[in-house]
């Protein structure tokens, strides 16, 4: 095994909750990642000798969805969305620029760990399109030379 990963009372309380439930595994996660941002190693495997669920079974979860996150991400979390309206709106060309400006591939975290962007399918603003997020705000309409002045306003 390798290092431990203290879990506060509120989860292990959680997971005792929820671990006797069919089907629970799902949402033990989300909150696992809701509690560290991500799913590590150590964390997956005190959640296998919390619940009694296999390693292999929590990994097998955790790689086939793409929310969970098995990295750390960076302080602010980027999405773009590419559902149909942002895509045909150029939301692929949003991330593409995006991860340019910061220097990132696929999956990556800056340098500094402040950024890390995710292609999300539906953010739910269709109308907007195309849609990026960072944290918990919402940017519409975006284009290419919006971008870097988003990004400076989180660097600073």
């Amino acid at each position: 095994m390798s290092e431990s990963v203290d879990f506060p009372k509120e989860l292990i309380s959680f997971i005792d909750e929820w671990k006797v439930k069919p089907g629970s595994l799902i949402m033990i996660l989300h909150k696992t990642q809701e509690t560290f941002g991500y799913i590590s190693r150590p964390a997956a495997e005190k959640l296998a000798q919390l619940t009694g669920i296999p390693l292999a079974r929590i990994y097998g979860v955790v790689t086939f969805y793409h929310f969970f996150k098995t990295t750390k991400p960076g302080k602010h979390k980027v999405s773009v969305c590419l559902g149909t309206a942002c895509y045909l709106k150029g939301g692929a060309d949003i991330i593409e620029d995006a991860r340019k400006l910061l220097n990132l591939a696929p999956g990556g975290v800056t340098k500094d760990g402040l950024f890390s962007i995710d292609e999300v399918r539906c953010v739910g603003c269709c109308g907007l399109a195309p849609v990026m997020t960072v944290d918990n705000e919402t940017y519409g309409k975006m284009t290419a030379n919006q971008i870097s002045g988003i990004f400076d306003k989180y660097r600073a």
